[in-house]
């Protein structure tokens, strides 16, 4: 299956939050859309991601201060994106070299969705099932 499909069954949207957004703010956004990350957007483009790791990270070395901290201070900004038509193996495989679960995906430069590692197990769960199935068919036949 490719990133496309992903995309096309689970739908475009993208929960996405502005840099200057403070620490506090991005995690009430995090819990309000019971999401694992957001994008952060300067207008229409992506500066970088801000994932319940990072969050723990910021909290975990400057205390609670950090959610007064600015998004931009405590996000990756060296986003690791997706193209719509790469495979589901290609993409486990990214985020498991890179230890990372979520990937936006780009398409003609603009933000066409997030694939979270959940996508992709559920993804490649259903893929096994379905060979699976074709196989059990094949020797019944």
């Amino acid at each position: 299956m490719l990133v496309a499909e992903i995309i096309r069954n689970k739908g475009e949207a993208v929960y996405s939050v502005a840099p200057d957004l403070t620490l506090a703010e991005a995690c009430q956004e995090l819990e309000r859309r019971r999401v694992g990350a957001l994008i952060v957007c300067d207008g229409d483009r992506v500066v970088g991601i801000l994932s319940e790791r990072d969050v723990v990270r910021a909290v975990a070395g400057s205390g609670q201060a950090a959610l007064d901290d600015r998004v931009s201070a405590h996000m990756t900004s060296k986003v690791v994106f997706a193209e719509p038509a790469e495979s589901v193996a290609v993409l486990m495989e990214r985020m498991t070299d890179r230890r990372i679960r979520h990937l936006p995906v780009m398409r003609e430069s603009r933000l066409a969705g997030v694939v979270s590692i959940g996508d992709v197990v559920k993804c490649h769960i259903e893929e096994t099932m379905r060979e699976a199935e074709s196989l059990r068919t094949y020797i019944a036949g």
